[in-house]
């Protein structure tokens, strides 16, 4: 009987078959978290019409989705480096935080907005009429305080207002609090919270509820105009190691954002129900309807005035590194659609 020894080259050979069989194995798995909110729309009626896997089977590719949902956006940051995520979200200034430390090494860059939806900083204290009018005594509850979209908007308008170096001013009045805990303070009124730098559903419900509740500013006063308020993101080893995926995905997420412009213009008000379907939201339908099909809300993938959060966050020294427009931060299958 013959013995056949194998050469170095053949194992090499062997080794890289082997790999390569791993390599196509990962495709067509993907770990996607979100965060809770009508922000999260577009996510929503991904999931529900399962359009990942439908434009995956469209490249002869059979796409396991896993979906989480986590609060907060250092949650969603360490998943995402630990390798426990495959794409996260979260507000822009978070995602840019990661950008900036991460460039060079994990590369961690934006997939595509969710939207561009207005946060109201509203108070019940009839005294403060604009931003300047905010004292020692009161309070403003964020999401995450110092660090998160509601604080890093504020830095920036503060920054406007007092001077690079008084930037971080209202971070001492700042509280950390999830925002349907703030909303129902404000409601309530009798806490120390009484200011809150709120999202939808949450801003229409305090306004509602509440009739010493009044808006102060927009995040859209302080950015200029209509902005995109969160993003998803991921690392540039899965980009381009899953290239079948990450096009399966990104497609999906355009055709869900279409569905649901379609559907603000019929007024049929099926975006409404897939929301509160897939979130299991208590939440009238008649008000979920009226955020989809408020003016100020637009539901679109493509980043609008995200990079005045990295000109400004650079200004004053959140990010080490400069970016020179929206395209630096983004993954390059974003750049065919119109930016900013």
């Amino acid at each position: 009987m013959k013995q056949f020894l194998r050469s170095p080259i053949s194992l090499l050979v062997g080794l890289g078959l082997l790999l390569g069989a791993t390599a196509a194995q990962a495709e067509g798995k993907l770990r996607v978290a979100q965060q809770f909110g009508i922000a999260y729309l577009i996510l929503d009626v991904v999931q529900d019409q399962k359009l990942i896997e439908k434009h995956g089977k469209a490249q002869g590719l059979n796409i396991e989705v896993e979906w989480a949902q986590i609060s907060g956006a250092t949650a969603m940051n360490e998943a995402l480096l630990a390798g426990s995520l495959d794409v996260v979200s979260a507000g822009v200034p978070p995602m840019l935080t990661l950008w900036d430390r991460t460039k060079g090494k994990q590369n961690v860059k934006a997939v595509a907005a969710l939207g561009a939806l207005p946060n109201y900083l509203i108070t019940t204290n009839p005294n403060i009429k604009t931003l300047k009018d905010f004292g020692d005594k009161d309070r403003i509850a964020v999401p995450a305080a110092g660090t998160g979209f509601q604080s890093r908007t504020l830095q920036i308008e503060t920054a406007k207002l007092f001077g690079v170096a008084q930037a971080k001013k209202y971070d001492a009045i700042s509280v950390s609090l999830p925002h349907p805990d703030a909303t129902a303070a404000l409601i309530s009124g009798g806490t120390e919270i009484n200011s809150h730098f709120s999202s939808a559903p949450f801003y229409y419900q305090a306004l509602a509820g509440n009739p010493k509740v009044h808006k102060v500013l927009s995040s859209y006063d302080i950015l200029g105009g209509p902005a995109t308020f969160n993003v998803l993101y991921s690392t540039q080893k899965f980009h381009d190691e899953n290239p079948k995926t990450y096009k399966a995905f990104y497609a999906a997420l355009r055709e869900a954002a279409e569905f649901i412009r379609k559907d603000k213009a019929a007024g049929t008000g099926l975006a409404a129900d897939v929301f509160i379907r897939v979130q299991k939201s208590k939440l009238d339908p008649a008000l979920v309807k009226k955020i989809i099909e408020d003016p100020e809300n637009d539901f679109t993938v493509n980043p609008q005035n995200t990079y005045i959060y990295a000109d400004k966050l650079h200004a004053i020294e959140v990010l080490k590194n400069k970016a020179a427009s929206w395209k630096d931060y983004f993954f390059e299958e974003a750049w065919a659609h119109p930016g900013s």
